[in-house]
């Protein structure tokens, strides 16, 4: 943990913490892709959310009691993934936080359960003021689209591109997040501090690992998970990828699933849980 995120961190306290007092993590809170629900994010949107989310809430199933807070954002950043498209043909983005919590007797457990993967899926709560259709380029919360999402148009797939973001209220731990991709990242170590290409590939490998390890305990136990843990050392991140793919297959599940909120609760509240 270097001096500038020290500083960082220390921007929302009321006196200095220093490194042996806070824990650090990052997680996805959102991305471009078109999701179960056939919505996504447009560029713009995630950039604003990029500013809007430093010093926002981590808390738990959007319950905005002041009890439920559990950690804070200190920085944000949009990272876009060269080898990877959406469904639409897009390279993938996806907007990244840094978040931090001050390691106290109460909040240990919680700790250790990041550590160990099983709190993970996040959500976020934001406010959309455009929804632009896919097909014909018209704002539908403004009545002027006649298109329905999911249905296929000459051959194109119509979904909403969420745009004009208005605010950003929280962020939550969750267990059926609205995007495919929001979580917890990793555990943040002193190693992670240099942004190399080296080190986030790394990191993404050191992720699909886990990913496999879990889906293989499910398809077989503990003995599939720990085969599965060392034959997958030797791959590289397309053949990691391959894997995780095959073992969802066969079990049937995925790291993460999509639930968006109902759509008449969207378009009574414009808020959107994703």
């Amino acid at each position: 943990m270097d001096k500038e995120m020290i500083s960082k961190i220390n921007r929302f306290t009321r006196r200095e913490f220093q490194e042996d007092e806070l824990y650090i993590f990052s997680v996805i809170l959102c991305d471009n892709e078109i999701d179960r629900d056939y919505e996504c994010f447009s560029d713009n949107a995630l950039e604003k959310l990029k500013s809007l989310f430093v010093g926002k809430t981590g808390i738990f199933d959007h319950n905005t009691s002041t009890s439920n807070q559990n950690a804070r954002i200190f920085d944000t950043e949009i990272i876009t993934d060269t080898e990877r498209t959406t469904k639409d043909g897009k390279p993938y983005k996806y907007l990244r936080a840094m978040a931090y919590m001050v390691r106290t007797d109460e909040n240990r457990n919680l700790i250790s359960e990041i550590d160990a993967g099983i709190k993970k899926e996040v959500s976020i709560s934001c406010s959309a003021a455009k929804k632009v259709c896919s097909v014909c380029g018209n704002d539908k919360s403004a009545g002027k689209c006649s298109h329905i999402k999911g249905r296929s148009y000459n051959g194109r797939i119509c979904h909403v591109i969420l745009n004009d973001i208005t605010d950003a209220y929280e962020w939550s731990f969750v267990a059926v997040p609205a995007q495919v991709n929001a979580g917890v990242t990793k555990k943040f170590t002193e190693e992670s501090t240099e942004k190399s290409a080296n080190m986030e590939t790394a990191e993404i490998d050191r992720e699909l690992r886990r990913d496999i390890r879990r889906l293989a305990f499910f398809r077989g136990g503990r003995t599939a998970a720990e085969t599965v843990e060392i034959s997958s050392r030797g791959m590289n991140t397309s053949q990691l990828i391959r894997l995780k793919k095959a073992y969802e297959n066969l079990t049937g599940r995925k790291g993460i699933e999509v639930q968006l909120i109902p759509e008449n609760m969207k378009e009574q509240t414009g808020v959107y849980k994703i």
